[in-house]
């Protein structure tokens, strides 16, 4: 039984940490993204799509992540160019690209929220493991390394840290908050792709489930650090894998797939607290 949850945890870590990634690189930067759970579905959508219609999960795969790393890139024009507020524009995209998303599935496919799509070929595996699980486990200390050995990862950290400061020594950092973005958006894009090809076989409008914002809360969780991120992502993931193997336990359903959403809540409610308590040592 443990085995087969902790599979399971592995499995729903996978796109929770490239998603968090994302994010933490994009908040680094200084932009809070919001938007990753939209670019998740469309990374699910056009994943889903291009690997029905190439027969190849690789083929899928890129077009999720070149997909979502086009809307990472005109979420973040929204916000470095028009000056858009990160949390609306983010939002503002999720809501939008969700509406749209379902539109097309009623007017284009003739389907309501499920499309299976004929000869999607799902990611293969080796000892259970399939290869964005490893990109997941490879990206993890790669992204700590390069925050702070690699040029590009301290100009990131500087942009993040005083923009006007970055600015006026040079350094372009709204096109480095926009490079952030498109990561962001390509990382959250291959996350979506692995929930079609790598968990369920089909797609469905609502199979994000909020996962984007649960992403979000981990690199939080995790102050931006990739190494905290991914460990607050395997938290969630277990809590996930849990409450879906007591669904058949007579429990209400309904009450136990409130469980990893009351983590999150539970979470967030502790980083908020350390955080305060820390000021307060500080200030004192």
């Amino acid at each position: 039984m443990i085995t087969g949850l902790l599979t399971s945890a592995l499995l729903l870590w996978t796109p929770l940490a490239l998603a968090a990634m994302g994010g933490l690189l994009h908040r680094v930067g200084g932009v809070v993204n919001i938007g990753l759970e939209g670019q998740m579905l469309v990374g699910a959508l056009i994943g889903a799509l291009v690997s029905g219609a190439t027969g190849n999960w690789a083929l899928g795969v890129l077009a999720a992540a070149a997909a979502g790393g086009a809307v990472g890139l005109l979420m973040s024009l929204c916000v470095t160019r028009l000056g858009a507020n990160e949390i609306i524009a983010g939002l503002g995209f999720t809501i939008v690209l969700s509406g749209l998303i379902g539109y097309l599935l009623r007017s284009v496919f003739d389907v309501s929220g499920t499309l299976r799509v004929p000869g999607l070929d799902p990611l293969p595996r080796v000892l259970g493991l399939d290869p964005l699980f490893l990109l997941a486990v490879v990206l993890v200390p790669v992204v700590a390394w390069s925050l702070r050995n690699t040029a590009a990862g301290l100009r990131l950290r500087a942009t993040g840290d005083g923009f006007d400061a970055a600015t006026a020594l040079g350094i372009p950092a709204n096109g480095i908050r926009d490079i952030a973005g498109t990561v962001a958006g390509t990382l959250a894009g291959i996350a979506g792709s692995h929930l079609v090809l790598g968990q369920v076989g089909l797609f469905n409008e609502d199979m994000v489930a909020g996962r984007g914002f649960i992403a979000l809360a981990a690199f939080y969780f995790g102050r931006a650090r990739p190494l905290p991120t991914a460990l607050a992502c395997l938290l969630f993931a277990v809590f996930d894998a849990t409450q879906a193997r007591l669904q058949t336990s007579g429990v209400p359903a309904q009450l136990i797939q409130t469980l990893p959403y009351l983590v999150v809540i539970a979470v967030l409610t502790a980083t908020a607290v350390r955080d305060a308590r820390g000021e307060s040592r500080r200030a004192g």
